[in-house]
């Protein structure tokens, strides 16, 4: 719950302040998803984790639907509408993932397939200007507050249903559905359907830290290879950046 917090309040004050792409990489680093793995080692083998990284880079893919979803959805639909048009197409999407055996090609050529389709398909909505608003001294532990309780909830509801919902919420897209419920109400659809759009890259990278995990468990062993998954998320967002940072120089020079 904190450290979901803190990612969740550490992006959303970027976005206002400098801009989408880079409260979207911050968003997309593997804040949630790497505390749950290093518990996860502490009770399992290297050979457990890299099975259940499989399973993780399937579902994965349904992310890239939801926020792709999301960003559709809130050009043009009211705030509750379109969290609710995304939340119900991940879980869609998660659910029929699920329902199926994936081997770790499966996985990877689901991701590729979906973030091929996905990425284009937001690119029109990335630029827009995340407008200045009045802040107030209470914004931010209302915002870390408002995180961490979404996160008990789901996960006090994991812990009262069927093993199979369970592994389904354990990779709930949490810090994107924080900064939608920030964001939204404050800065506009628009806005924050560009802050979306811009994490769609990121999230290509961290199915890169995902799969990274997966090769290198085994013959490393947990830590290193955990170590070695956060260098890949943060080294790919970073290279995002760059060459993002870099393609709107040359635009501008021209």
């Amino acid at each position: 719950m904190a450290a979901t917090a803190v990612v969740v309040v550490a992006a959303s004050l970027v976005a206002e302040r400098v801009g989408a792409l880079i409260g979207a990489m911050v968003a997309t680093l593997p804040i949630a998803a790497g505390p749950a793995y290093i518990l996860l080692s502490l009770d399992h083998d290297a050979q457990f984790i890299a099975d259940s990284t499989v399973a993780s880079l399937a579902v994965h893919a349904a992310t890239g639907l939801f926020g792709t979803a999301y960003v559709l959805a809130a050009q043009r639909c009211s705030f509750s509408l379109t969290i609710a048009i995304a939340v119900g197409t991940w879980l869609a999407g998660a659910l029929i993932i699920r329902s199926t055996a994936w081997s770790l090609a499966g996985a990877i050529a689901l991701c590729a397939v979906t973030y091929g389709i996905c990425v284009p398909l937001v690119q029109r909505y990335l630029h827009v200007r995340v407008p200045a608003i009045a802040r107030h001294w209470f914004d931010i532990p209302f915002r870390a507050l408002l995180v961490a309780a979404l996160v008990g909830a789901v996960v006090a509801v994991g812990a009262n249903v069927g093993p199979k919902l369970t592994g389904i919420l354990a990779v709930f897209p949490i810090v994107m559905v924080s900064l939608m419920l920030i964001l939204h109400p404050r800065i506009g659809g628009a806005a924050t359907a560009a802050i979306i759009a811009n994490t769609m890259w990121g999230l290509v990278g961290f199915a890169l830290s995902v799969l990274t995990l997966h090769l290198a468990v085994v013959p490393l062993g947990a830590p290193l290879a955990l170590a070695l998954a956060l260098l890949v998320a943060v080294a790919t967002n970073v290279t995002i950046f760059l060459v993002r940072r870099r393609g709107a120089a040359a635009k501008r020079g021209a």
